[in-house]
């Protein structure tokens, strides 16, 4: 679907789940960070931040009810 591998593990960090601690020059970090849902412990990754973004902006009423941020922006622009 969205093509992650998972969204259980973080890209950089350290203990269960790469999820302890930050990420630094001791974490462990993942071979392809576009397969990851999560940088670290706190942050999505630059791939997941544009598909959230893309659905706040465009999304379908399913996400975004009563609408997107485009529709607003739409509806704004003619006041």
């Amino acid at each position: 679907m969205t093509g992650f591998v998972t969204s259980k593990k973080a890209c950089c960090g350290q203990g269960p789940y790469n999820g302890a601690g930050l990420c630094t020059t001791l974490s462990n970090l993942c071979p392809n960070r576009n397969i990851y849902v999560f940088w670290d412990a706190f942050h999505p990754t630059e791939r997941a931040n544009k598909i959230i973004v893309k659905t706040i902006f465009t999304g379908s009423h399913k996400y975004m009810n009563p609408m997107n941020l485009s529709t607003i922006m739409a509806l704004d622009s003619m006041t």
